[in-house]
């Protein structure tokens, strides 16, 4: 059964696509994952083995249904600002095939930490492929395009650590969108299980720290993330993750980056 959390980036997601007024495939291609019964179970799996089993941070529905909404909106402010996507840079597909692959990557692209987390994101391409011909098969009779959408989203799969260089905008976008969801409530799971220190806590108690990550038109770039913090000590999640996967992306030039303490001034990295 999903959560009212899972339900309301559900109807997020779906409200943020129907405000585009593209055709019927966005709708169609987030719907159909969103309703499907196989990505829920390895979501869920996934969020198991990461917070019971190795002491992470949220890996399951939840965050990867918030990368998706977050790589939805990126995809529709760098719309607005009239930025090409690699699709239609090249002649290769519409802004709204983008749309598609990020949505599909957005929510498959941590499947792989059902298996563990290293090397998690190849993983999560190989188990993600058939799931894609699957779900693409019902939007594109194209078998053409079809090849393009899951290689895009594989790409973005493939590429969301930033260890891996990927050189399509939308790949980029997911780079970015993963590293937004950052805020306490993807810390609030595994601090509630245990209080022992460990490797790895610093990710914890940083994510802890941080109350809002917003995304939203920038003044000078298509893009302005905000990270609003209660205490300096998830300026860690900023500049060790965040930063970094922004500097990695195809994405960068195109985003803007505050980090805010409470009761002090933001301060701008990008």
């Amino acid at each position: 059964m999903k959560s009212p959390k899972e339900i309301s980036m559900d109807n997020k997601i779906v409200e943020t696509i129907e405000s585009f007024k593209l055709s019927c495939k966005a709708l169609e291609a987030a719907n159909l994952v969103i309703e499907d019964e196989e990505i829920r179970a390895i979501q869920d799996y996934s969020n198991t083995v990461s917070i019971k089993r190795l002491g992470y941070n949220d890996h399951g529905p939840v965050h990867m249904r918030t990368v998706a909404y977050n790589a939805v909106v990126m995809m529709g402010l760098l719309r607005n600002a009239k930025v090409q996507t690699s699709l239609e840079a090249e002649n290769c597909g519409c802004f709204e095939d983008s749309l598609i692959a990020v949505v599909l990557a957005g929510f498959l692209h941590d499947i792989g930490m059902s298996l563990g987390r290293q090397d998690h994101e190849m993983h999560s391409a190989y188990m993600a492929y058939p799931i894609l011909d699957r779900v693409l098969a019902k939007v594109y009779p194209n078998v053409h395009q079809r090849v393009v959408v899951r290689s895009l989203a594989l790409e973005g799969i493939a590429g969301h650590m930033g260890n891996k260089q990927v050189y399509s905008l939308e790949a980029g976008v997911i780079l970015v969108a993963d590293g937004c969801d950052m805020s306490k409530g993807r810390a609030r799971i595994p601090m509630h299980l245990s209080s022992a220190p460990r490797v790895g806590d610093i990710h914890k108690y940083s994510a802890n720290s941080i109350d809002e990550v917003t995304l939203s038109t920038g003044k000078e770039r298509p893009i302005r993330i905000g990270v609003e913090m209660s205490s300096e000590v998830g300026l860690f999640q900023v500049e060790e993750v965040l930063l970094g996967k922004i500097a990695s992306s195809p994405a960068k030039g195109y985003v803007e980056l505050y980090a805010m303490v409470q009761g002090r001034e933001p301060k701008r990295y990008l």
